[in-house]
């Protein structure tokens, strides 16, 4: 006698993997890179243009090469640049989150040892769809110079 049930549980496995790749899919993040560290410096930023084709939060980044990691927001309050962190940010279908310095970034605090230019840096963002799953995003930033606003593709671009 064969039974549905095991088959039945296998074919929701297999659309419920399927459902997690799908929000992975549809996540694009263009333009990663760090700020290279000085000597001493113990915390860098990561910035980059995140966009999606459904309504998905970044909610978490994790990364091999710092002890803490956090999505944080930088704004004025007054004269004052203020930043903390923040638990997600709205990744919004047709619209580019950007990532940049004075304004949201990640934030890689306690870093294990010193960020050169060119080194690569792995970042992992979780990603969660409105049904409350979540991806994992697997990103290698490039180190730029510590003066660096734009990694260096973008620059050439810009005319004035």
């Amino acid at each position: 006698m064969i039974t549905l049930r095991p088959l039945l549980r296998a074919a929701a496995l297999s659309a419920l993997t399927l459902a997690s790749l799908a929000v992975q899919a549809q996540v694009s993040v263009k333009e990663p890179w760090v700020r290279a560290t000085v000597a001493q410096q113990k915390a860098t930023g990561a910035f980059m243009q995140i966009s999606s084709t459904e309504p998905v939060r970044l909610v978490e980044a994790k990364s091999t090469a710092a002890r803490i990691v956090e999505i944080h927001e930088m704004r004025m309050e007054g004269d004052r640049m203020m930043m903390k962190a923040i638990d997600a940010l709205d990744i919004v279908p047709g619209r580019t989150l950007e990532l940049k310095p004075g304004s949201y970034h990640i934030m890689l605090i306690d870093v294990l040892k010193p960020v050169n230019a060119g080194d690569k840096l792995p970042l992992t963002l979780v990603i969660e769809g409105r049904d409350g799953k979540r991806s994992a995003v697997e990103v290698s930033a490039e180190a730029r110079a510590m003066n660096a606003a734009r990694p260096a593709a973008a620059e050439h671009r810009h005319a004035h």
